[in-house]
């Protein structure tokens, strides 16, 4: 709930083949005050009618004035707008999502750029008995699981022939795409059927303690807990949760990982923490529980994005508990910080052209399904005519290539 990440990209739909390329990124801060009105709207904060209408439509005109941005990066034309939404509630019971809420109303983007929107693109695989998340299964699925995929490495450390990657002897070669946001998530690729799921809190808890502690929105650089040393009390309390131990596909989220549940594990400890000791053991939370779900699928290699990745601290705790290669997907040609805003982009493309948006495999969903909704630009709505090809993968383009 930082802010908006906003992407302009090129997409073509060639047979099997999506080709993608970005034209740009960026990221607006929300407003201070629509911020702190946002995090005090999620469990175990209330929300009634009139506050929700007010975040809808606040968030609603800083989506619009983020669209109008991507338009300008995009050269000034563009076909459609894709909007994620900014989420305020998931909700699972019994290992089972049965609804998630995310707002932004995509109107004030229509009104705003003349173009169609399309939105609310986890509530049909919900619906179909899916997670409505993580998504990002499926651009990982096409862009790393495609056997023909060229992997590279800018370490200058001689690569085990065919890989493109040092890989140790006996290490089973198999993908794993993880984004560190608020809530960590992995994609297991190239395997018989892709897998995702959410290993848990990966910023999230962090940015929480951080602002608590600090009043700083997160704990930069991991400055804090590198100065810190891992409670091994704490963590034992952390680590005892029930969702680790839940079978995939799976996925939770803020209402599961807030203030009231990190209050609770502070209570049982009941020693005092200080606050860079707090963030050394949340930040060794985040990649035990990562490393934990990436050993369980027989990782090979990870490929992260995501905020995380400007975690050093995070980041060399992740490298210290897995035994194989982790890359970050900028030296693969898919920026981590815009990973996030190019699915968004993608998950639009593939409902503009009729095509499913979802990877059952990964989110648990009964079959694939077109997702979301479509509000009109300014002019009557014209769809191209649907695609009959399934894609099968995703070839990344720079932004210099024509």
């Amino acid at each position: 709930m930082d802010g908006i990440d906003v992407v302009a990209a090129e997409m073509r739909l060639d047979g099997e083949t999506i080709e993608l390329r970005p034209l740009g990124d960026r990221t607006l801060d929300y407003p201070a005050d629509l911020r702190e009105d946002l995090l005090a709207a999620l469990p175990p904060g209330t929300l009634d009618a009139e506050t929700f209408c007010r975040l809808d439509t606040r968030v609603g005109r800083c989506f619009a004035e983020a669209a109008l941005l991507g338009v300008d990066l995009a050269g000034g034309e563009a076909d459609f707008v894709s909007s994620l939404g900014q989420t305020i509630y998931h909700w699972v019971e019994g290992g089972r999502a049965h609804g998630t809420l995310q707002i932004g109303q995509p109107a004030w983007i229509a009104e705003a750029t003349g173009l169609p929107v399309i939105s609310d693109l986890r509530t049909r695989d919900v619906a179909a008995s899916g997670h409505g998340a993580p998504l990002a299964g499926v651009l990982d699925s096409l862009w790393l699981g495609d056997p023909g995929f060229q992997w590279k490495s800018g370490t200058g450390v001689p690569l085990k022939s065919g890989t493109g990657v040092p890989l140790k002897s006996g290490t089973p070669d198999t993908p794993v795409a993880l984004n560190i946001g608020g809530i960590s998530n992995i994609a297991v690729v190239g395997g018989p059927e892709p897998l995702a799921y959410d290993t848990g809190p990966g910023n999230a808890l962090i940015d929480l303690a951080a602002q608590q502690r600090t009043g700083k929105p997160q704990d930069t650089d991991g400055a804090l807990a590198a100065s810190g040393t891992v409670r091994e009390d704490l963590l034992t309390i952390l680590l005892d949760d029930e969702y680790y131990r839940l079978p995939a596909p799976k996925s939770t989220g803020k209402e599961h990982f807030n203030s009231a549940y990190l209050a609770r594990a502070l209570d049982e400890l009941g020693d005092p923490v200080s606050d860079a000791d707090l963030l050394a053991t949340l930040t060794e939370l985040t990649a035990r529980t990562v490393a934990d779900a990436c050993r369980a699928e027989g990782a090979g290699r990870v490929v992260v994005a995501g905020g995380g990745v400007r975690n050093p601290v995070l980041l060399a705790a992740l490298r210290r508990q897995l035994d194989v290669p982790v890359l970050l997907s900028d030296d693969l040609g898919m920026p981590a910080d815009s990973k996030e805003a190019l699915l968004t982009a993608l998950l639009g493309f593939l409902t503009w052209n009729g095509l499913p948006g979802n990877t059952p495999g990964t989110t648990g969903a009964a079959g694939p399904r077109v997702l979301g909704s479509i509000t009109p630009g300014a002019t009557g709505l014209r769809l191209p005519e649907p695609a009959t090809t399934q894609p099968r993968r995703l070839i990344m383009r720079s932004a210099a290539t024509n």
